[in-house]
């Protein structure tokens, strides 16, 4: 069943002020029927958002919507994600491809872990999810040089990491942040537990 289009921008307007995006913004970025995800990819997105970032100290990345994050972030091709796509694999599996050739990161995703998980990555014991997710991920980054052709993993995990880490969470609690510092240090040691500093955009690097 398709998620109305009502509740979603709404849940995006929530998502806009944790991130600290002007609502006005995200209600400019409507999103077309054709993008609109399934109750169920709305689900996956949380979920697989929460096993790439998990609780800690700090709430997960699934738990302050990274997930819808990421479902807005594909549908405005943030990344490069709306550009022309392979219509095969390498492996020669074909590709779900959007109408204007572009690759549909969610539906890829979607079938992939279900294929995965026997048919139902959602309905799996949460080990066996964290588990079917490592073993893409090792797929997706390869020891050595980075492929010539990446899986559409790695771009989907990097708008994770964005949308984490671009959040007040992220940015403010699972790092270290202030806007304007006091005073410049160019010798700091690094302690057990130590937090890296999400105002300092020369350190920062996703994906």
């Amino acid at each position: 069943m398709a998620v109305d289009r009502r509740e979603f921008l709404s849940g995006a307007a929530l998502l806009a002020l944790a991130l600290g995006i002007p609502v006005a913004a995200v209600r400019l970025s409507d999103m077309a029927d054709a993008d609109l995800p399934t109750a169920r990819q709305r689900v996956l997105a949380r979920e697989v958002s929460q096993l790439v970032i998990p609780r800690t100290g700090t709430p997960g990345a699934g738990e302050v919507g990274v997930g819808d994050f990421l479902i807005l972030a594909l549908a405005h091709g943030l990344d490069g994600s709306r550009e022309p796509a392979s219509a095969s694999s390498p492996a020669g599996e074909p590709m779900p491809l959007r109408p204007d050739g572009s690759l549909d990161h969610l539906l890829w995703l979607e079938r992939t872990l279900d294929r995965a998980g026997g048919g139902d990555f959602l309905g799996a014991a949460p080990q066996a999810r964290a588990a079917m997710l490592a073993k893409l991920d090792a797929t997706a980054f390869p020891p050595g040089p980075p492929p010539a052709d990446p899986s559409p993993w790695a771009l989907v995990k990097g708008l994770i990491l964005t949308g984490y880490y671009t959040s007040q969470t992220g940015a403010a609690q699972e790092l270290r942040y202030e806007l304007v510092p006091g005073r410049f240090d160019n010798d700091i040691p690094l302690t057990p537990g130590y937090r890296a500093w999400s105002s300092d955009w020369t350190a920062v690097e996703f994906g």
